[in-house]
């Protein structure tokens, strides 16, 4: 009988223990849910200052730390064609207080053409929210010949190899649509890589090189000074900025579409409820009228959305720059 109640005495207090085990695990797990976030959130953008994705970056963590009640900050870790910034917050503590501002590049182009980017755009992050959108113009000096793609191919076969197009640099979106360019049209065209999209724009200007494909971010400014011509977007809408350029698929190249765009994402393995907390922010920011303006201001458009949105676009470009890449021989070390 004595060993009896020992047993009973015992097993009254596992259930207490276990009781009181599962009240704490609740309760600290509700106290995480309602704690994020409780201190600043850094935003790393992998460019320097001043590009598409550094504005959207800038004018998002404006409003979202409003939502967020807390600060948002940016921090720009330019280097490898965006792949420094990307390793970085690949390689971050998956809480939420480190979001990545990649772009086209970052998640499609560089893991494409680079032999070890050090992270995959696949399976190293969690998906947040498509940010934005761009079109992608192919431009020339106002005085070169060809203001039309028609006249652009009928131009570079009556002149073989003296036609030249810069690049933003090997292996960047600059150079693979250039080359996608040459196989659809037919031509032959000579790259010549810069350093940058800007000592890229300055080399047209100059006559260095006769056209470049870049974004509308990039050369708007340059169209509206009439520095820069441009011959086509590659969409199948015109541009309301420019209702005068034809698109590409208007000139019979339907497989010539490319539009830049930036997106943000977190570590692979950021809990749920952070990434909820994270996505809800950001569309609530993209829907802001004044951040709509500012983004049409440099020619880009608030891309709000869902993480399964974007992770199916991500998926598609990768392999859509994968495929291009291995096509025309571009990789990087």
């Amino acid at each position: 009988m004595s060993i009896q109640r020992v047993n009973t005495s015992t097993s009254g207090k596992l259930r207490r223990l276990f009781a009181a085990t599962i009240v704490t695990i609740v309760g600290l797990t509700t106290a995480q849910c309602e704690e994020f976030p409780s201190r600043t959130i850094k935003m790393v953008v992998p460019y320097a200052p001043g590009g598409t994705a550094d504005v959207v970056a800038r004018v998002l963590a404006q409003h979202m730390q409003v939502f967020l009640k807390q600060p948002v900050i940016i921090e720009n870790r330019p280097g490898a064609g965006s792949a420094i910034g990307a390793r970085m917050v690949a390689a971050a503590e998956p809480d939420g207080y480190t979001i990545l501002m990649g772009n086209l590049a970052t998640f499609a182009i560089v893991p494409a053409v680079m032999k070890t980017p050090g992270y995959d755009p696949v399976t190293s992050f969690v998906p947040l929210v498509q940010t934005s959108v761009i079109d992608t113009v192919l431009v020339a000096r106002p005085d070169f010949p060809a203001n039309t793609i028609k006249e652009l191919i009928d131009y570079a076969r009556a002149n073989p190899g003296k036609l030249s197009f810069g690049s933003a640099g090997f292996g960047h979106s600059s150079h693979l649509i250039g080359e996608m360019f040459k196989s659809e049209a037919g031509i032959d065209m000579v790259h010549v890589p810069y350093r940058n999209g800007p000592e890229m724009s300055q080399a047209i200007i100059g006559g260095q090189v006769q056209i470049a494909f870049t974004d509308l971010g990039a050369s708007l400014n340059l169209i509206r000074e009439k520095q820069l011509k441009g011959i086509a977007v590659m969409n199948d809408k015109r541009l309301p900025q420019f209702p005068d350029i034809p698109t590409t698929v208007e000139a019979g190249f339907p497989n010539l579409v490319n539009r830049n765009w930036s997106a943000a994402v977190v570590p692979a393995n950021t809990p749920s409820h952070v990434t909820g907390k994270l996505i809800d922010a950001i569309n609530k920011g993209l829907a802001d009228p004044e951040l709509q303006k500012t983004l049409a201001s440099i020619g880009a458009e608030a891309r709000p959305g869902t993480s399964e949105e974007l992770a199916a676009l991500i998926a598609a470009e990768y392999k859509k720059w994968s495929e291009a890449a291995k096509r025309f021989s571009v990789r990087t070390d």
